[in-house]
């Protein structure tokens, strides 16, 4: 008897471990909540099976809101936290800062703040970045896109520098957009995700 039970808590022990699922937090805008698109066409819900397909056992919790700004996901960081509990933040927000043109200051430091309140609950942070398009100006679409860079170097953070690679920036970038020209049709939400899954799946190791 005394030489079986240990052997039962050490097979016993691993599999408590294993069956922990990661939990995946991602705050975003209109981009990750699927606006204008089918339900489970988006980038989050092909996220979830690749995440099956691949066998890693993570739960994805997508907390994105249409129209929100870099403000409104900073107001709202500490309760999902809190919530949800996750290992890894992703942090797509920032579009919505340059549509209204909101000081690139303010950005940069809801961006910092949401980054270290995720690390400081022990979660592990992807920020994903944007551009702007060039009738924005050189100037200030060079600084925007640097944003995204700098707070992940400063935060010691994973980033994705351009979500929109491959699809806003073809030849013909139109015929991968909803009639606004802002949102992309379903038909790039893998482009999407393949932009951002080798950083994330580097954060579930």
């Amino acid at each position: 008897m005394g030489i079986s039970s240990p052997g039962v808590f050490a097979q016993g022990a691993p599999k408590a471990a294993a069956s922990k699922p990661a939990v995946i937090l991602v705050v975003g805008d209109s981009l990750s909540a699927e606006y204008g698109l089918p339900r489970g066409s988006g980038w989050v819900a092909l996220l979830e099976k690749q995440l099956a397909q691949e066998k890693i056992n993570a739960k994805v919790i997508n907390a994105s809101v249409s129209g929100e700004t870099t403000s409104g996901g900073r107001s709202r960081i500490a309760a999902l936290l809190q919530q949800h509990q996750p290992s890894q933040v992703v942090i797509e927000l920032g579009g919505n800062d340059a549509l209204r043109g909101l000081p690139l200051q303010n950005t940069q430091d809801n961006l910092g703040f949401m980054a270290q309140s995720a690390q400081k609950a022990g979660a592990k942070v992807l920020l994903i970045g944007m551009q702007v398009p060039p009738n924005y100006g050189t100037d200030y679409a060079n600084r925007f896109a640097a944003v995204f860079e700098g707070v992940a170097k400063t935060h010691k953070a994973a980033v994705v520098p351009f979500f929109l690679k491959g699809v806003a920036d073809g030849a013909d970038p139109t015929r991968l957009f909803q009639a606004d020209r802002i949102h992309p049709k379903a038909e790039a939400h893998p482009q999407m995700l393949a932009n951002v899954w080798p950083e994330l799946k580097k954060l579930l190791r």
